[in-house]
């Protein structure tokens, strides 16, 4: 039994210009123990997606079950089963950090928890926050109670909606060592994030979406393989020739030519040699999760 069975999902809206298909017939399971990554650009699918898989949104067409339970028919069952860390900062300004997740252990009906309450709150640097009240923490800070709250009452199902958007190197270290702990353990983990090295870095498998339809579901390393084989990448003040600027991904200063191979490689340098084109930081590196990303929604109609 797959942890969560995403069946035929379609989500529409009615709006003044019609119909808005947020998601289009979207299946796929992840199993048990799965780091799975869902990835797309802004308004992909992917935060509707989990919403229905929280309950929160009832899908126009299919189910999702979780640990067996559909998430709409038997939604207390299933929704003990998920801990969902939301995009959004939301808190309680009237209560402090262990206030705030021994009332979120009571909405579970777990009772007596302080003990996995201090390990959350020392594995995710909240410790000596333990007493401050929720208004007087920095956004990264109520971002680490967020994550304790999804956890405090031990789901096998840890869901991240964009868990590090805007917050620090530090949190990010932390955060994903501790998760990865919980994953080891066998905690199943649905992440979605912009922040593809990370993806690339955590999960076994990933599903891309655009527009709300899967265009991409496979092994990372599986995806991987189907990248350019190599990037050669330096940075240049200098326009780039006419025949290389259309495949060129440029970013301020650093410009990025994705290579079949090494006659690429050699017609990429001869061409800006041609142009005059002064290169600095050059280098040639293999292709990474953002290349197949960028190509994934490039070819996908």
């Amino acid at each position: 039994m797959p942890a969560i069975s995403i069946q035929s999902i379609s989500k529409t809206y009615a709006t003044s210009r019609g119909d808005f298909h947020a998601l289009r017939d979207v299946s796929l399971d992840i199993a048990e123990g799965e780091f799975f990554g869902l990835l797309g650009p802004n308004g992909a699918g992917k935060t509707t997606l989990i919403s229905i898989l929280a309950g929160l949104t009832k899908p126009s067409a299919g189910r999702i079950t979780v640990m067996g339970h559909d998430v709409q028919g038997d939604f207390a069952a299933a929704r003990k089963q998920l801990g969902v860390v939301p995009q959004e900062l939301v808190f309680d300004p009237f209560f402090n950090v262990r206030e705030t997740l021994r009332l979120q252990s009571g909405y579970f009906g777990v009772k007596h928890n302080d003990a996995w309450i201090d390990e959350l709150l020392e594995n995710l640097g909240l410790a000596d926050k333990a007493t401050a009240n929720m208004r007087q923490l920095s956004g990264g800070m109520k971002r680490r109670v967020l994550v304790a709250q999804a956890l405090v009452h031990k789901p096998p199902i840890i869901v991240l909606d964009e868990p590090t958007a805007g917050v620090d190197v530090e949190l990010r270290q932390t955060l994903w060592h501790f998760i990865a702990q919980l994953n080891k353990q066998g905690h199943t983990v649905l992440l979605t994030t912009h922040y593809l090295e990370e993806a690339e870095a955590l999960c076994n498998r990933i599903a891309m979406l655009k527009q709300g339809q899967v265009v991409a579901l496979d092994a990372t390393s599986n995806l991987l393989k189907t990248a350019s084989a190599n990037v050669l990448q330096f940075k240049t003040d200098h326009a780039l020739p006419a025949e290389l600027a259309p495949v060129a991904r440029v970013t301020g200063r650093v410009v990025q030519l994705p290579a079949q191979g090494p006659h690429d490689i050699e017609r990429f340098l001869a061409t800006l040699r041609q142009a005059q084109v002064v290169m600095e930081d050059m280098e040639i590196r293999r292709a990474d999760l953002e290349d197949v990303f960028l190509q994934v929604m490039k070819g996908a109609a």
